[in-house]
């Protein structure tokens, strides 16, 4: 058991490194066995610091020290200390080298952190703190230098060896063995050093930047995966384009290189020129990868590329910040995977994920604010609050700044910035300076967690025309953080009339000039009113339009009210929404009356707005789609007071049930219309191909939930002669989840046998199982841990199988006797020794204990002290548990 906490780290400690280290030097000898790390580290006392010479302290763990010397002087035991994870040594001068030799052992590292073995490949993941498992070093992002990379190994096993930056030289050596160097012309932190040896294939292909430099394009991957890199390539190269255009940020390099590697904690990593890959996000093709498997490749392909200017150029000055990298950058793929597709789509995606997920973040125990006040593990920060909420939050600025002063920020800030390490504060000082916006109250989202409430009320005055809005914002108390100051919101609304048409928007007090009919207002205080003139009548709101602000929104609308907002809502988004707010109160309202025991009926007013928007051939089938798509039982959960696991789930699947049967004529004739277009058509990865599908596999969803044999027929012959596994897997999913057992075991065998030998493929295999509402889903998943395709040691299949049973099978997981949290918790016990990063992110659900009714809450806290109680444990699993018991 661990026997001491570990440190906690704080923002407020933040110094500057005493030394800084303009070169390094690194020569890697690749064995089996073993790897030998040279580094030579050219360094010199930090200049805004004081001129006396502290003692020198490395970062370093794992490491087997070989040799070290400063300035060519060997160094004796003697002249330094060292401990688990630090080398200190006393510099003699203000500019010096060090030398050092350690050994490391890749072949055994299953930590998949530093540099180690992925399917008989070299490959490194550095982010955010591994760099220190490959040599002594400042492993701090705020510490930047020029690198210098020679690699050496078998040539036969390795063929290819890559690098950051450019190749510059290579050679053959003895026995068998070559080397290459490779040089980066730019100053990184060593989190974005990246090194890969392998026997890799790759596609070529070019790029002509806006000022006209040709760039080669490589993306190296095994043999066998060669045929699914294409779509990742003309990823690539839309994503450069895009990037020119949009913020006119060139690509600076010679080369730009993509590997897939099939162990890795993470989607990717920007590493300077040499982008590393979960294999998942690359290998892409019709037979083997869904649409959105497709449409995520395209949006990694892109966020990576994009951190070449957001990340890497100008980078983070301390991992408090890390969503002045992230959150920048998800909003950059955000806008560009809009601009690829459908806006509207892209964001009510967004938006559902976000409710459903950094939300009930923001409301559990592990609740912190985009910029951190402390960690003990930065692993355990790269969550939904750094990434997807800070990315809401630049979006934010662009909405209250307006397009054009937002771009004359971003380019102030690359332009400022270019080279260096920075704060979040940076970047909201260049936004300033580029559009004269003070944003001081604005940065309360950098400092204060949680997520806003804004509750509003109207009033109208018929004899004087006015109509006003009454905004009230809160935010609840999160760990440390118990009150909070008013948050600046942007509210982007438009008023309609009685025919649905938009009113125009003059506040009272303003003069003249041209009035909108949709527009912005920052509301910055709790509480704060809009009165509007010249409105002929009582008009109904539109709030929060594209969902321009973070916050849970209420305001008392009536069900009939929401199905106007369906019909005539200009904003896209909002009439999804309106849709969503309507499907929320029928289900809440089916929940209760299972609850008092009580015959469920179905307020029919939902069924015929629904019947509408399917019947309207005029809409964006993939917005047809959405608008069909009830809220998912996690999301129920999070905005349940007390959530009744077998409520939501009995409930929603009723009300399921009863849309097939009163829209199944519609639903069968979308069907059949798409389904017919699918088999003339080939395969075509564009938006609207993807709309098609996706209103084509949720109408068959619908369909099969209670099946004629001519609707089992047709998902038969759907997932036996589809020509995409995008239209094959959701045939399998939906006959996993129906009671035709016989059938069932037919699909599930012929898939297995097919695919074998693909192993992202038998992911999804394993997650349509995990994921089955069925009965006996714990067993299922217990039975497929036996499976010769899972193993824990690969991160995508523990995703796959037990990440999926734990948060997508809620009905399963949370099975009344607690073994879906025992077993959660025995997985997480073993692989905190295999893979300590993996075993912290499977604990999300049993730390929202507190959502559920008292027996729950007792059987999810007990097997959270049990993991405290297992042993030694990681500092990554530590931190979650620890907090979660708090």
């Amino acid at each position: 058991m661990r026997t001491e906490q570990p440190k906690m780290i704080y923002l407020k400690d933040y110094k500057a490194p005493d030394y800084l280290i303009d070169e390094t030097h690194l020569t890697f000898e690749l064995f089996e066995d073993h790897s030998l790390v040279h580094a030579q580290l050219v360094m010199r006392r930090n200049p805004a610091l004081s001129p006396d010479l502290p003692a020198l302290e490395f970062d370093g763990q794992e490491l087997e020290l070989i040799s070290i010397a400063l300035n060519d002087r060997q160094l004796t035991a003697a002249d330094y200390q060292l401990t688990d994870v630090s080398l200190t040594l006393q510099p003699d001068s203000a500019s010096f080298v060090i030398d050092t030799t350690v050994k490391i052992h890749p072949e055994s590292n299953t930590a998949l952190e530093g540099l180690y073995k992925s399917s008989g490949m070299f490959c490194t993941q550095c982010e955010a703190e591994g760099f220190r498992k490959i040599t002594y070093y400042l492993d701090r992002p705020d510490v930047m230098s020029k690198f210098t990379t020679t690699l050496s190994a078998q040539q036969h096993d390795y063929p290819v060896l890559l690098s950051n930056g450019n190749p510059i030289a290579s050679g053959s050596e003895e026995d068998g063995r070559h080397w290459a160097t490779w040089e980066d012309p730019f100053m990184k932190p060593a989190y974005l050093f990246a090194l890969v040896a392998g026997d890799l294939w790759c596609i070529e292909d070019t790029f002509t930047t806006m000022s006209q430099r040709e760039v080669a394009l490589r993306i190296y991957v095994e043999p066998e995966n060669v045929d699914k890199c294409q779509h990742a390539m003309d990823s690539l190269k839309k994503s450069m384009r895009w990037d020119e255009q949009t913020y006119g940020r060139e690509y600076d390099l010679d080369i730009f290189m993509i590997v897939a590697v099939n162990d890795f904690n993470m989607g990717a990593m920007e590493n300077k020129g040499l982008n590393i890959f979960n294999s998942s996000a690359v290998l892409a093709r019709a037979e083997t990868a869904t649409d959105a498997a497709h449409q995520r490749v395209e949006a990694i392909v892109a966020h990576e590329y994009f951190h070449n200017w957001s990340g890497n150029r100008v980078t983070c000055r301390d991992w408090f910040q890390l969503s002045l990298k992230e959150g920048f950058t998800v909003f950059r793929d955000s806008q560009f995977s809009a601009d690829m597709n459908s806006a509207t789509v892209k964001r009510i995606e967004d938006v559902a994920y976000l409710r459903t997920h950094q939300f009930a973040e923001d409301a559990g125990p592990l609740a912190h604010s985009v910029r951190p006040d402390a960690f003990i593990e930065i692993s355990n920060f790269y969550t939904l609050t750094v990434y997807e909420k800070g990315s809401e939050v630049v979006r934010m600025i662009r909405t209250l700044l307006g397009a054009d002063n937002f771009r004359k920020g971003s380019d102030l800030y690359f332009e400022r910035h270019d080279g260096q390490a920075v704060t979040c504060d940076d970047f909201i000082k260049a936004m300033e300076d580029a559009s004269g916006v003070d944003l001081t109250q604005f940065k309360r989202w950098y400092s204060q967690a949680g997520t806003p409430r804004l509750a509003v009320s109207e009033s109208y005055d018929a004899a004087n025309k006015r109509y006003s809005l009454c905004f009230r914002q809160s935010c609840p108390a999160t760990p440390g953080q118990s009150e909070k100051l008013p948050f600046v919101i942007p509210v982007e609304l438009g008023l309609l009339d009685a025919q649905g048409q938009p009113l125009a928007l003059q506040l009272e007090g303003e003069q003249g000039g041209a009035v909108a009919h949709s527009r912005v207002f920052a509301i910055d205080q709790a509480e704060q009113t809009l009165t509007f003139i010249n409105i002929a009548e009582q008009p109904l709101p539109s709030l929060l339009r594209g969902f321009s602000a973070p916050v849970k929104l209420s305001f008392p609308y009536s069900r009939d009210q929401l199905m106007f907002l369906m019909q005539h809502d200009g904003d896209g988004f909002n009439r999804w929404e309106a849709g969503q707010q309507l499907s929320v109160q029928v289900l809440q309202e089916l929940i209760a009356q299972q609850q008092a025991g009580e015959a469920m009926v179905m307020d029919q007013r939902l069924v015929s707005a629904l019947r509408t928007v399917l019947e309207d051939t005029q809409l964006d089938q993939a917005m047809v789609a959405e608008m069909l798509s009830l809220p998912g039982e996690a999301y129920l959960t999070e905005i349940s007071e007390v959530a009744d696991v077998e409520a939501i789930h009995q409930a929603r699947e009723f009300a399921r049930l009863q849309l097939a049967e009163a829209l199944r004529d519609a639903l069968w004739a979308r069907y059949q219309a798409n389904r017919e277009v699918s088999r003339n058509s080939e395969y075509v990865a564009e938006a609207e191909h993807f709309a098609r599908r996706s209103l084509q596999n949720i109408a068959l969803s619908y369909l099969m939930l209670n099946a004629t044999p001519e609707v089992l027929g047709a998902c038969m012959d759907q997932f036996e002669n589809s020509d995409n596994m995008t239209e094959q897997l959701t045939a399998l999913a939906v006959l996993v989840n129906s009671p035709f057992a016989d059938e069932r075991a037919k699909v599930l065998a012929s898939f297995a046998e097919h695919f074998k030998d693909n192993a992202l493929v038998m992911d999804q295999w394993f997650s349509v199982q995990a994921a089955c509402g069925l009965p006996g889903g714990l067993e299922r998943v217990k039975a497929l841990m036996e499976h010769p395709a899972f193993t824990l040691k690969n991160p995508n299949k523990v995703r796959a199988l037990i990440g999926a049973f734990a948060g997508q099978n809620l009905i399963n997981f949370h099975k009344a006797d607690g073994s879906g949290y025992r077993f959660l918790a025995d997985q997480v016990i073993t692989l905190n020794a295999l893979n300590p990063q993996i075993a912290s992110r499977l604990l999300a659900p049993l730390t929202r204990w507190r959502k559920y009714a008292p027996a729950r809450q007792a059987q999810m806290k007990s097997e959270l002290e049990r993991i405290v109680a297992s042993g030694e444990l990681s500092s990554d699993v530590f931190e979650v548990v620890s907090k979660s018991l708090a």
